[in-house]
């Protein structure tokens, strides 16, 4: 499948919250933490803050070292989500989403206060929905 995301930069705030999840996961692979990293933002029902980001860091990945063998899957993925959230699917609007979308699952995941190893990464994966709704209600309160 042909992605308008061709090469993935992070900001320098992104590297060092995945420096410090690759120490608690022992995941030493930056393409796979920010695979789970982006799934666990579009698993949160509400739309990433559209804030700039500074691609500042020196963390540089193409979309199929990204994706790796799931690729295809993740961009449909990503169009389904900005489709539910009324978004549209050109271009732009799938890189935007996808970079507010990772950065916002690394910083959920660095900010985990009860992960302390994989072992929680995988529990959080098969029960997503009671982290993601003790998150959702605390925002609302």
């Amino acid at each position: 499948m042909n992605t308008p995301i061709e090469r993935i930069r992070l900001s320098t705030t992104a590297k060092e919250q995945l420096i410090k999840l690759k120490r608690i996961t022992k995941i030493e692979q930056w393409n796979i933490l920010c695979r789970w990293a982006f799934c666990y933002s579009l698993a949160e029902p509400s739309i990433p803050t559209s804030v700039p980001i500074n691609l500042d860091s020196n963390v540089e990945m193409n979309w199929n070292v990204f994706g790796g063998e799931i690729a295809d899957i993740l961009l449909l993925a990503l169009k389904k989500r900005c489709d539910r959230d009324g978004l549209e699917t050109n271009q732009e609007t799938l890189k935007m989403q996808f970079i507010l979308h990772l950065h916002r699952g690394i910083s959920y995941l660095a900010g985990e206060l009860d992960f302390k190893n994989i072992d929680d990464l995988i529990a959080m994966a098969v029960q997503p929905t009671t982290t993601l709704q003790t998150v959702t209600e605390s925002k609302s309160d």
